[in-house]
């Protein structure tokens, strides 16, 4: 466990449902391509904070890398549409090009 891990799980253990560490933990899983592990943490993240648009975005490109297609638009559409709610133009716009992405993949 790298000790960037290490800090991030500490500071969850005070409190779990913090939604910035979540998804810290949750990158940094993603970064070493342990997908499955990083979508249980978006998905708490997510859950903590539903309106955390990047964790939508990151959480659909682990699903994608775990071949979990299906899965990963519907994250996409949900962030998008959670983007547009909180009049995030930033992310909605990441967000709908990787809906794109996503959709050219599926072919």
């Amino acid at each position: 466990m790298s000790e960037r891990l290490q800090k991030l799980t500490a500071i969850l253990a005070l409190d779990p449902d913090d939604a910035f560490v979540l998804y810290g933990i949750a990158q940094e899983h993603a970064k070493v391509g342990e997908h499955a592990i990083a979508i249980g943490y978006y998905e708490r993240c997510l859950a903590a904070d539903p309106t955390y648009c990047y964790g939508y975005y990151h959480m659909a490109k682990s699903l994608a890398s775990a071949d979990r297609l299906a899965e990963a638009n519907t994250v996409v559409a949900d962030g998008v549409r959670m983007a547009l709610k909180m009049g995030d133009g930033k992310a909605s716009g990441e967000l709908s090009t990787l809906q794109i992405e996503l959709g050219e993949a599926s072919r």
